[in-house]
């Protein structure tokens, strides 16, 4: 269901809730929580009654989930092995941080 605020009638879900997240949104949403405390009509939600989830299950989630997380990080390379990626990325179609990405990988797991 759309709202009106100061910004007008926000016609999608999505748009509603990138806009609860700007600072304006959040004064907005302080302005409405002040009101139903002042006035009396704050209620408490009883939230989501959900089972608890296997401990294995989770372990398993997070596992996945560190697998396809990536970060950036800042190394040196010497020019030559930089040269040799880009060589074969070129030969691949793939791009070079890929080949590196693989190398890395593959050395991981020779050696652990």
């Amino acid at each position: 269901m759309a709202r009106k605020h100061s910004i007008g009638p926000l016609k999608c879900e999505s748009k509603e809730a990138s806009w609860y997240a700007t600072p304006a949104g959040r004064r907005h949403t302080q302005r409405e929580f002040e009101r139903a405390l002042r006035d009396g009509t704050l209620q408490r939600s009883t939230g989501i009654k959900a089972r608890p989830t296997d401990p294995a299950i989770l372990e398993a989630l997070v596992r996945q989930a560190k697998e396809r997380a990536t970060r950036p990080v800042s190394i040196r390379i010497p020019v030559a092995d930089l040269e040799r990626a880009r060589a074969i990325a070129q030969k691949k179609g793939i791009g070079y941080q890929s080949v590196v990405k693989e190398a890395i990988r593959e050395g991981l797991k020779r050696v652990g």
